[in-house]
């Protein structure tokens, strides 16, 4: 997304009493160096400096999408060079250790979404008695609910 560009309300502003000033004299003095000359002076130096504000904006946008593609062959480059040793050398080798891959010998074992906690370590049954005749048990998460 393009950086947004800087519009000058103050300038906007000035541009206008600039013009109706015009009308009045083109050469209005009121004393203390406030003259239209001068005025007009200082709009043009604040338009040409938010024209190049907003052209360094753009540039900065031109440059940061081209490093953003840069970065994305950089990532695209440095895959396929791990691919290469892995071809040249194996996935099992210690050449593709050395590249940033791990060996296939050193992957952890089990299927993807398997839960790595053991089932010795889920919690025991547990019952306790409501005091109103019936018991709630607990078992894996799951809750019972008996009558006597």
């Amino acid at each position: 997304m393009a950086r947004r560009k800087r519009t000058s309300p103050v300038l906007e502003k000035a541009v206008r009493r600039m013009a109706g000033m015009t009308s009045i004299d083109p050469n209005l003095d009121v004393g203390n160096g406030l003259t239209l000359p001068s005025f007009s002076t200082l709009i043009e130096t604040m338009r040409t400096r938010e024209n190049a504000y907003n052209s360094a904006l753009s540039n900065l946008d031109k440059l940061y999408r081209e490093l953003l593609e840069t970065e994305r062959d950089l990532g695209d480059m440095a895959e396929h060079m791990l691919l290469g040793v892995a071809t040249k050398y194996g996935k099992s080798s210690v050449e593709y250790g050395m590249a940033g891959g791990v060996p296939k010998n050193q992957r952890r074992k089990g299927l993807r979404g398997e839960s790595t906690t053991s089932v010795a370590a889920q919690p025991p049954f547990i019952a306790t008695a409501n005091g109103n005749g019936s018991a709630t048990s607990t078992t894996n998460g799951r809750t019972a609910t008996t009558t006597a």
